[in-house]
């Protein structure tokens, strides 16, 4: 006899709806969604120690290099790309999915609970945590009518109930809730949560991060109308770089304080900005800004990062022909400021009309500036601290091929290393110098150190989810802050009339139980209860 055949439909539903039922339940449980917020908080951490390539390419590049093979796996598992990854992207996705599954149930759930009336009393008041019982003078209806004014601010329900044989004469039942609010505090937290989620998202797909070097001398323009002005421009996936608001800034000046261990106490720059395209440059107007203490302008925000000297020198061609440039030197510490970096030199047009001849005289400086000059070892160069009392620089002076019109990119900090090894670039003088010192090249040419200027590193940083993840944030605390501070509880009291002779009694029974911790009443529930069918209202009902 052949086995009877299983429909297809069930073999379906065994093998496909069931286990994605169970997965989808499992995924949508708050212990899940829990688990995915501290997994996603986990996650995070190898963003905040190790360097971002999103952040600095370069030193994200060298932090690589030296890490050798370990460096290598570090960057095949995204650890250098931790916020565009794609595992911290499914964690963020499925947190976000479980919040959506977890909170839709639970909101149609509480919405129901606010619609439905108290319940009914218990069958035994007296298996409850909280319980009196009393017989006071009086009608059932008039003492349940005192029970139910004296619960304001509680949901209550007067229910009749029938003549039986546990009740011969009838009783009054009276039903009261309260503490809606810590079930909404608790939505309330995790809606903010899940609109947090959706407002760094929009921010990150629609927001844009670009970094500058601007020399503080009042010459130096950015404007925010193409990434090509920018240094460094990091861009959201939904930007593509043409809708950018247009503005201009410029740095005046710049000051900087130091504590007296050489530590940066406060920087100042002040800024002058426009967003009229078309208005004098002498007309714009200024702002200080400082740390923290951004200046917002068309919707961005400009910070102040950090800060340098960029050395000033004057080459003086044989011909007589000058050529001035002022380049920012980066830091080797902020405690001293002792900065290296690299100045290159083309050739005046025309003195040397054969281009190999050209590249041949092309001049190079790379050396170290030092704020306040001191030599704590023979003719090595050193700074003392950060505030420039003596500025002075150890240079090297380069003739030769400089790389400039060779269409690669190349560090402005340093000369290309391969130029020199090959003999393209030679080293033609070696020396310190003083503001306004100068010395002189073999062929004739003059270097000269004519003193420095400050440059300061600003970041221009678009948010348009900014405000939104503030009131996500602010609604997460107050969510929180309800649910922790409201209790839910309920009271029930059955009033049975009781036949004293001439003289009408009623028989009081009060239970009280809280939904979140039995020992939320405290310790007067019986004076507190008493007072709900007392004839003045009690002192401390509101603690009810």
């Amino acid at each position: 006899m052949s086995e009877p055949s299983v429909p297809k439909r069930s073999v379906f539903n065994r093998f496909v709806v069931t286990p994605l039922r169970k997965v989808w339940r499992g995924l949508t449980s708050m212990r899940t969604a829990l688990a995915l917020l501290f997994l996603l908080a986990l996650a995070a951490i190898p963003g905040a120690l190790l360097p971002q390539r999103d952040l600095n390419e370069s030193k994200t590049l060298e932090y690589i290099a030296d890490k050798g093979e370990w460096g290598v796996w570090m960057d095949r598992f995204q650890l250098f790309d931790v916020f565009s990854s794609s595992w911290f992207t499914a964690i963020y996705v499925l947190l976000f999915i479980s919040l959506v599954g977890c909170l839709t149930p639970r909101t149609w759930e509480h919405y129901q609970a606010l619609r439905t009336k108290p319940v009914k009393a218990p069958r035994n008041l007296a298996r409850l945590p909280r319980h009196i019982t009393d017989t006071v003078d009086g009608e059932p209806a008039e003492i349940a009518e005192r029970i139910d004014t004296n619960l304001r601010g509680w949901r209550t329900v007067v229910r009749e109930v029938e003549p039986s044989a546990r009740y011969p004469e009838g009783a009054v039942e009276v039903s009261a809730e309260k503490g809606y609010l810590r079930e909404f505090g608790n939505l309330a937290f995790h809606f903010a949560l899940l609109a947090l989620l959706i407002t760094i998202a929009f921010g990150k797909l629609f927001g844009y991060e670009g970094s500058r070097t601007l020399v503080a001398d009042g010459e130096q323009v950015l404007c925010n109308t193409s990434t090509a002005g920018y240094d460094s421009f990091r861009a959201g996936s939904m930007v593509d770089g043409t809708g950018l608001e247009p503005f201009c800034i410029r740095i005046d000046d710049f000051k900087a304080t130091f504590l007296q261990t050489g530590q940066p106490d406060m920087y100042d720059a002040k800024i002058a900005h426009t967003t009229d395209m078309s208005a004098p440059a002498d007309a714009w107007p200024t702002t200080q800004v400082q740390v923290n203490n951004p200046l917002r302008i068309a919707g961005d925000r400009v910070y102040v990062l950090g800060n340098g000297f960029a050395p000033t020198f004057t080459v003086t061609f044989p011909n007589g022909e000058k050529r001035t440039m002022t380049e920012p030197f980066i830091p080797q510490s902020t405690q001293t400021m002792l900065s290296e970096g690299a100045v290159r030199f083309d050739t005046p047009a025309g003195m040397f009309p054969n281009e190999d001849d050209r590249r041949k005289n092309q001049i190079a400086i790379e050396g170290l500036f030092a704020p306040d000059a001191v030599f704590p070892h023979e003719g090595i160069l050193d700074s003392g601290g950060p505030v420039p009392n003596k500025p002075m620089v150890a240079i090297r002076v380069y003739q030769g091929d400089t790389g400039l019109d060779t269409g690669l990119p190349q560090n402005v900090y340093q000369l290309d290393q391969k130029l020199i090894d090959q003999g393209r670039l030679k080293q033609k003088s070696s020396v310190n110098l003083a503001v306004g010192a100068d010395t002189t090249l073999p062929d004739g040419t003059n270097v000269r150190f004519d003193g420095y200027e400050r440059w300061v590193s600003i970041q221009v940083s678009h948010d348009p989810a900014q405000l939104g993840v503030l009131i996500s944030a602010v609604a997460m605390v107050l969510g929180l802050v309800v649910s922790l501070m409201i209790r839910r509880r309920r009271i029930w009291a059955r009033l049975v009339p009781v036949a004293d002779g001439t003289q009408r009694r009623t028989v009081v029974e009060v239970a009280g139980l809280a939904r979140t911790d039995q020992a939320g009443w405290g310790d007067g529930f019986e004076e507190q209860a008493r007072g709900l069918f007392s004839t003045e209202a009690p002192k401390n009902r509101g603690t009810l």
